[in-house]
């Protein structure tokens, strides 16, 4: 952040909280790094709802309903379920193998 011409020092500062790393910047990024997981998850599942709500191809929007699979509870449980197994191949993966990571 330094190398920003003109306001790269005090953006470093600013973020650091102070001249150096200390205390206050690993609780800023310590509160940055555990709400930002949350957040994307948050977008993503509406995202997923919204791509199933008006579709992926439909740029203007008509509401053709000839031959439609609904999101719930078809893709609803599909998309939970590969959710899941992914969890649980990271979490096998994760007892299993702790140095892989």
């Amino acid at each position: 952040l330094s190398v920003i011409p003109i306001v790269g020092s005090d953006l470093v500062i600013w973020v650091w909280g102070g001249f150096s790393v200390s205390h206050p910047t690993l609780e800023r990024l310590f509160t940055l790094h555990f709400l930002l997981p949350f957040v994307l998850l948050g977008f993503v599942m509406a995202h997923i709802i919204l791509l199933h709500q008006h579709g992926s191809s439909n740029p203007l929007g008509l509401d053709l309903d000839s031959d439609k699979v609904y999101f719930y509870p078809y893709f609803y449980l599909k998309d939970i379920l590969g959710g899941f197994v992914c969890l649980f191949l990271f979490v096998l993966i994760c007892i299993y193998s702790p140095d892989f990571f």
